[in-house]
């Protein structure tokens, strides 16, 4: 499961707004908000999670670690 500290990184790293991962994800801004503003992973619709994972790994984004140990993102290895 992703980290808020992720989803944070991971828009950081493609240089999108809220708005641009609303759009690409199909999650509403306030349910983003929500999901940024915990500490570990978010607690909420595991559904979602994966939902805003996805519109990243389609950016090429890839999730590295664990919650629990080393949790961070990077650009996919091609």
């Amino acid at each position: 499961m992703i980290t808020s500290d992720q989803i944070r990184a991971a828009r950081a790293l493609l240089d999108w707004s809220r708005a641009e991962l609303s759009e690409n994800s199909g999650i509403g801004l306030s349910a983003l908000m929500r999901l940024e503003s915990f500490e570990g992973v978010p607690g909420g619709n595991v559904k979602t999670l994966e939902t805003v994972q996805k519109a990243f790994e389609n950016a090429d984004i890839e999730f590295i670690g664990t919650p629990e140990n080393g949790a961070g993102v990077r650009w996919k290895l091609k």
